[in-house]
């Protein structure tokens, strides 16, 4: 007989948990079933349990759930390209998703990414809150909408949100593009320029987070 999935209620058994350490939320996240049919493993979080600058992207793509770590594929060399430009050290950021297994659809041979539903987001939500809770970030840096979505509940078009913000839970934060949109422009001069943009913007989140206190923030304290 097949084996029935219930991730949804194995999730509900780590809400219930006392979790003290990143280590061990990343561990229960390792353990747990994919809550995407077909994903292949659960893609946890990367870097140090007292990162300054935590970045959060969408899903982890094609590469990422199949060695099981963020940031790994194509648009992972752009952002490492990008955080050397800058003087940031991949090793002292901590890297993860919005949503922590890769959807897709199969054509032929390929796992083609499907982006996440706004359900699914906030499915995963609880992970990132633990991630952000247990880190205590100095800035969170949002890449792309998913993202932007996770931190703040609502759709809010990149090109308009762009910069500096402040994210419901009471973290300081940046809205930048996700770095896959960079590698999606045709154009080979207006990809170069997406880049140069993106390269600025981490630039920024440096200079922010050189300044800024640890954890929450809240507004009036500003």
């Amino acid at each position: 007989m097949p084996t029935i999935r219930t991730p949804e209620l194995a999730l509900d058994a780590m809400r219930g948990r006392e979790i003290t350490s990143l280590a061990q939320l990343n561990k229960l996240l390792k353990a747990s079933e994919p809550l995407v049919k077909g994903a292949t493993q659960a893609v946890a979080g990367e870097g140090p349990a007292d990162a300054e600058i935590v970045f959060v992207g969408e899903q982890p793509g094609d590469q990422e759930d199949l060695q099981g770590r963020p940031f790994v594929g194509p648009a992972g060399k752009i952002f490492d390209r990008a955080l050397g430009e800058v003087g940031l050290d991949r090793k002292e950021v901590y890297v993860t998703n919005a949503v922590k297994h890769f959807k897709f659809e199969q054509r032929g041979k390929r796992r083609i990414h499907g982006k996440p539903t706004a359900g699914e987001v906030r499915h995963h939500r609880w992970w990132l809150e633990k991630e952000l809770e247990l880190i205590q970030p100095k800035l969170v840096v949002a890449l792309g909408g998913t993202a932007v979505l996770a931190m703040t509940g609502k759709n809010i078009p990149i090109i308009r949100a762009r910069g500096p913000a402040h994210f419901p839970d009471g973290y300081d934060g940046y809205i930048t593009v996700h770095p896959s949109a960079i590698l999606r422009v045709p154009d080979a001069e207006a990809k170069a320029l997406a880049y140069r943009e993106f390269v600025k913007d981490l630039e920024q989140v440096r200079k922010i987070a050189a300044k800024h206190p640890r954890g929450p923030v809240s507004i009036a304290a500003e």
